[in-house]
């Protein structure tokens, strides 16, 4: 199988080539790398200018400076190293942080996977994180959901799905999406992705705008957005929080901002949630 890896970086000098090291050492040597340099205004060119004089598998896009907004920025990025390619030619796409240190035998784990399952759409490792000189799991999500710095779709499965969306909850977006066509999503635990920098550190957005904001672009209706809300009310272990999530949420309400699923794409969103918490007050 052949892939077609996508990089978005946005001032990586420190960390990118961690990340195309890694994939240099990687078993499988059938991929292309396209890194997308979105308005770098450090040495992130010339450290992908580096691998492109070296290998020809690496190669890049240079786009103009944008606001930086959680989800919408990267999957831009994204978007336009995929338009430079055809993806007739490829058989994995893959959406990866440049920030990441993959193991050397991820891509072609990722292969195995895919070509011993053809129900397998997306599959991924388990994120690290490093605390006081060790790397462990970083935790920030449950072990069934590939997190958005190392997804590995299989081609036939990302076409189907309309491919990713622009808009903040895009990585849960594509699972719920690929779970309705019958897709599944897979966590290999065994493939442990080293994480360098914390995600988030760069946004501007408050933790409660940003809740509120990824609960209503994520197609949430009001009572699920509620829910979900309260839920992490009660992480914090504050009421205010909520009233300022809920306060987020109807602001983009009010507006009518666009989201970027369709209505029959909204109604599956809300639909398979709802499924998720009956599971779960059953299993209570």
């Amino acid at each position: 199988m052949r892939f077609l890896i996508i990089i978005p970086a946005h001032n990586e000098e420190d960390h990118l080539s961690f990340t195309l090291d890694s994939l240099q050492q990687q078993n499988c040597k059938d991929f292309k790398v396209v890194v997308v340099n979105d308005g770098s205004t450090d040495r992130t060119a010339e450290v992908i200018r580096k691998y492109m004089d070296h290998d020809p598998r690496f190669e890049t896009v240079n786009l103009q400076k944008s606001a930086h907004q959680p989800g919408s920025k990267v999957v831009n990025a994204f978007k336009n190293g995929l338009q430079t390619q055809n993806i007739d030619d490829f058989d994995v796409i893959c959406k990866f942080d440049a920030d990441i240190i993959l193991p050397e035998n991820y891509l072609k784990t990722i292969e195995k996977a895919f070509q011993d399952n053809p129900e397998y759409g997306l599959v991924g490792g388990l994120l690290y994180v490093e605390k006081e000189g060790n790397w462990g799991y970083e935790g920030n999500s449950n072990k069934h959901h590939v997190r958005g710095p190392m997804k590995a779709y299989r081609k036939e499965c990302f076409i189907q799905m309309g491919g990713l969306r622009e808009t903040l909850g895009w990585d849960n977006i594509d699972s719920i999406l690929l779970e309705n066509l019958g897709w599944k999503e897979i966590v290999l635990p065994g493939l442990q992705v080293k994480l360098i920098k914390v995600k988030g550190s760069d946004y501007t957005v408050r933790e409660s705008e940003y809740y509120g904001r990824y609960f209503y672009f994520l197609g949430l209706n009001r009572l699920l957005a509620y829910i979900a809300s309260s839920k992490e009310a009660m992480k914090s272990k504050s009421v205010s929080f909520f009233f300022q999530i809920v306060k987020s949420y109807e602001a983009c309400r009010t507006k009518k901002l666009e989201l970027k699923i369709s209505k029959e794409e909204q109604k599956t969103i809300n639909n398979q949630r709802w499924k998720a918490l009956k599971k779960k007050w059953l299993r209570m």
